[in-house]
């Protein structure tokens, strides 16, 4: 793709990287056929393709206008085109320069900037949890159209004392999780604990930060990624934890990301590149003895059949789907395949918030070729996509780690 700068972006940083993404794009097209708003809408500006020329338009000086805005808004981020284009055109990247961009461009309507307040900062107040436990208790009472997007608590139950063992990681202490379903924590912590592995949240750490910068913050989002890297740096360079181990894939795809969006921070740069070295899901941490750990797992307490639903955050970001899935056949699981499992369930994060119609559409999609499969239980490995399955569905809906703690001799 050719480009042609404006004065203003030319010999800039940001200039020089939008510039290298969009000269690899050569306009084939194959991005299209597996990005899920462009399957919905049929809009080629909601397609990456056509995203990618509207961001050319903006580093060309044309297009800043709040149409140009809202097509950037519908993309999921799934990075689903960034798996099928053969020519490795970094999409992921550029979309966040692109919203960066048109940010500072185009003034949002005042509603809209009203809920992205509220959304960055609600979610992670310390008040969310009392809130969100205070709906759950109060969840039979309220309008069918509520309830459903309130998930069931699932109690934490008895944690063990994990201060004994040698090997010791850190777990993520700021993400809405914990408020909504503690018992992924838990059972994170009891399958750990099992496998000889202390685990612990570190004070002075919280979100991830891809809330807020996703949420036209990344600024703050920025802020939060250093707390984080000051919180836990101490500890994993005088070898008191040996990593950080993600049980939300959402927050485990961006925390590896921190060496890349804090490349230009001279201060942090080489601190946040130790720290996305640190990250592993936690089935990269179980598959390797899943075989033997099958031995102290009770056949009768698993799913008879079982669908996994893969994030795109582990399929796409991480690469982590295969070894999940092996993760659960090692195990003893039967697994229901079903159709375009590489489509996005419409989750993403604030998505199904901000996007409503366009969430409700991909979450009823996905949920339609999941139920052809007939399983007794839905996997998945990222809160935001459970929560926003079980709103669609009757079949539960849990996170992989609470079967096998729930299924544990």
């Amino acid at each position: 793709m050719q480009t042609n700068l404006t004065p203003a972006l030319q010999n800039t940083t940001l200039g020089q990287e939008v510039d290298e993404i969009l000269r690899k794009c050569v306009h084939c097209g194959f991005c299209a056929a597996t990005c899920p708003t462009y399957q919905v809408l049929g809009d080629e500006l909601d397609s990456p393709r056509g995203r990618i020329y509207l961001i050319k338009e903006l580093a060309e000086g044309r297009g800043a206008t709040l149409e140009t805005q809202s097509h950037l808004d519908k993309c999921l981020t799934c990075r689903n085109c960034e798996t099928t284009c053969p020519s490795g055109v970094q999409y992921g990247h550029l979309i966040d320069l692109g919203r960066h961009m048109i940010d500072e461009q185009v003034k949002r309507p005042v509603g809209q900037r009203l809920m992205r307040t509220a959304l960055k900062k609600g979610l992670t107040s310390p008040l969310f949890p009392v809130a969100y436990k205070l709906g759950q208790s109060l969840r039979n009472f309220l309008p069918e159209s509520i309830k459903r997007k309130v998930v069931a608590r699932r109690e934490a139950g008895v944690l063990p004392n994990v201060a004994h063992h040698p090997r010791q990681v850190i777990l993520l202490a700021g993400c809405a999780q914990p408020g909504m379903l503690p018992s992924i924590d838990a059972a994170t912590v009891r399958v750990l604990d099992r496998l000889g592995i202390g685990s612990k949240t570190i004070p002075g750490s919280g979100c991830c930060g891809a809330l807020s910068f996703h949420l036209d913050d990344q600024d703050t989002g920025l802020k939060n990624m250093r707390a984080n890297i000051d919180a836990w740096l101490p500890l994993i360079e005088s070898g008191q934890v040996e990593g950080i181990v993600m049980n939300a894939s959402g927050c485990g795809a961006t925390v590896r990301e921190y060496g890349h969006h804090l490349r230009h921070d001279v201060n942090y740069a080489a601190k946040a590149k130790l720290i996305s070295d640190k990250v592993v899901d936690i089935a990269e941490i179980v598959a390797p003895i899943a075989a033997e750990l099958k031995a102290h797992i009770d056949p009768n307490k698993l799913p008879q059949t079982s669908s996994f639903h893969p994030p795109c955050t582990l399929q796409h970001w991480q690469g982590l789907r295969p070894q999940s899935e092996k993760l659960f056949t090692d195990l003893g699981m039967s697994l229901a395949p079903f159709a375009e499992t590489h489509l996005c369930c419409g989750s993403a994060g604030a998505y199904s918030v901000l996007q409503p119609d366009m969430a409700t559409k991909l979450r009823d999609r996905k949920l339609g070729h999941i139920q052809k499969a007939k399983p007794d239980m839905i996997l998945s490995s990222n809160i935001g996509c459970i929560g926003h399955l079980q709103s669609g569905t009757d079949t539960p809906v849990r996170h992989w780690v609470e079967v096998v703690d729930a299924a544990l001799i």
